[in-house]
């Protein structure tokens, strides 16, 4: 099993700016791999109520995460600004899966790549749902990797 690579910014068009935190450091001074998870989902939220029109608590059909992971290749820390970039791998008629590039200040290479894939079900029923128009619409004008 080969090690993935880091990627460069270029491949991402979307980016936020995530301040780190001095609580995001963990005993061996660089920000522990849980902070990573959530900054993916603030990003990928952000994403989705900035650009997609959702609404939290109000939509009927939402993004449930169903996998997500992480490649890690450089550590970051605390005081630190990251840009982390956000592109679409796979669209599908019911599932989204994003990748999220972490990119130190304004470092051209990938510190760590993470992936999260929503299910979009009704929050009433459970059952499985189509992605709203305004959102996949927001989806499909991001990059994309083939």
């Amino acid at each position: 099993m080969s090690r993935m690579a880091p990627e460069s910014r270029s491949g991402f068009s979307v980016f936020y700016v995530v301040p780190t935190r001095w609580a995001d450091n963990d005993i061996y001074g660089h920000a522990n791999n849980v902070v990573y998870y959530a900054w993916f989902d603030t990003v990928v939220n952000r994403f989705l109520i900035e650009e997609a029109g959702m609404r939290p608590g109000v939509d009927t059909v939402v993004g449930y995460l169903v996998s997500s992971g992480c490649e890690y290749f450089a550590p970051v820390s605390y005081p630190e600004e990251l840009e982390l970039g956000l592109r679409v791998v796979r669209l599908g008629s019911k599932s989204v899966t994003w990748e999220i590039g972490v990119f130190p200040g304004s470092g051209d290479q990938t510190a760590a790549l993470g992936r999260f894939t929503h299910a979009f079900v009704n929050r009433d029923t459970g059952s499985s749902a189509e992605i709203p128009v305004t959102i996949r619409r927001a989806i499909e004008a991001l990059p994309s990797v083939s």
